[in-house]
């Protein structure tokens, strides 16, 4: 009986531990997102005028009809925008996604496109041969990429691209808010995008600073590209973007996240896919930054909430295991409502308030399992890591 009420305190203390942590980063997102609004202001109040702007090549790599493929790739040619062009390329020419590109640019033929059919990579990361072959024949000197399950405003590219105007900044990235267009799976992804990835990224930004890439959008100059290598570089890491961003801060140029807010679809249909998914970038986070990946499973709220009442309960402290729970609900409830609403205007995150909590939980276990990964698949690819590199990569049967 001694050493079951022993393990019980020790775990109590766990969960107090787990409690303190997580309330300590509630109270970094929050100095995050204040920071965040303050330079979204100055950003806006120094945004050139749309004739003062560079011509920009937009980069577009697509694999199959995914999800609203069609209003994604459309929202790229409706910017208010003076000069841009966009390129779309597939690996091969029969892809499900090209007749679609193919129409969507017909409509619009006062916007410069090109689509082209790169071949089976012969690189162990695929985007990043699709964006070297697309920067071969890109017209100017920014470069803008973007992932084909991307939906942005009209003003995205004027607020994205206008930070490369300062000869000191090489690279651009911005935070996206998830959105759901398939059901409840998918929708844990969408709120993990808009609450738990912001708020690392919020986070990342006081502590330290900007030196990575979020996938999703990275618009970035040519001769950046070049002093790191060129794409050659990246396509042996399989976290490119998160690569390209910490390469060419290390080259010496700034690296700045911009306050302007894109939408990431998700349209996972079971658990199964949506687990792959979270898994995928949990497994890469850890290879490309172990210290930081391993410090994050101190910042989960509920994991400890659960815990700490699990151990309090048996031990006469009920009010005690009340309390931990109760404050772990309201630590993600409010999270959910400061970055998921406060920073990307996901409605999710402002009236759905249990939803996050519920993330969070299931982020832990992610967490977990990271550890217990050989490697990661994507798409139809096995790939084994070291450290933030790939060491091979292998196709498997589909599903």
């Amino acid at each position: 009986m001694a050493t079951l009420t022993l393990l019980l305190q020790i775990l109590l203390g766990v969960a107090a531990l787990g409690t303190l942590t997580s309330t300590i980063f509630l109270g970094l997102t929050i100095a995050g997102a204040i920071r965040f609004h303050r330079d979204a202001r100055k950003a806006k109040a120094a945004l050139p005028a749309l004739d003062a702007m560079p011509a920009v090549s937009v980069l577009k790599p697509v694999h199959g009809a995914e999800a609203q493929l069609k209003e994604n790739l459309e929202s790229f040619f409706q910017q208010d925008y003076p000069a841009y062009e966009i390129l779309i390329a597939a690996d091969e020419a029969d892809d499900a996604a090209l007749p679609i590109a193919r129409e969507v640019s017909a409509r619009y033929p006062n916007i410069p496109c090109r689509i082209l059919v790169t071949g089976k990579t012969p690189w162990l990361n695929p985007p990043a041969y699709s964006f070297y072959r697309m920067t071969e024949v890109a017209a100017h000197e920014i470069l803008v990429t973007s992932d084909s399950d991307v939906e942005v405003a009209p003003n995205y590219l004027h607020e994205v691209v206008a930070p490369l105007l300062d000869a000191k900044t090489g690279m651009v990235t911005c935070v996206y808010r998830g959105k759901n267009v398939t059901g409840w799976w998918s929708g844990m992804t969408a709120i993990g995008m808009s609450v738990e990835m912001t708020a690392g990224v919020l986070v990342a930004n006081i502590l330290e600073g900007i030196n990575f890439g979020l996938g999703p959008t990275i618009a970035v100059k040519k001769d950046a590209v070049a002093k790191i290598g060129g794409y050659e570089t990246l396509g042996e890491y399989f976290a490119n973007d998160y690569a390209i961003g910490n390469l060419i801060d290390k080259a010496g140029y700034r690296v700045v996240l911009s306050h302007h807010i894109i939408d990431h679809v998700v349209s996972q249909k079971n658990f199964r896919q949506m687990w792959r998914s979270q898994l995928r970038w949990a497994t890469s986070t850890r290879h490309s930054r172990p210290k930081g990946h391993f410090g994050s499973g101190l910042i989960f709220a509920i994991p400890f909430g659960i815990l700490g009442f699990a151990a309090a309960a048996p031990l006469g402290r009920i009010d005690l295991g009340w309390l931990l729970f109760g404050a772990a609900c309201a630590n993600r409830a409010l999270e959910s409502w400061s970055i998921g609403w406060g920073i990307v205007r996901d409605p999710v995150a402002l009236q759905r308030p249990w939803f996050y909590p519920i993330r969070d939980l299931l982020g832990f276990f992610v967490w977990v399992a990271s550890y217990l990964a050989a490697g990661a698949e994507w798409r139809s690819s096995s790939y084994k890591l070291s450290r933030d590199k790939i060491v091979v990569r292998t196709n498997r049967k589909k599903a």
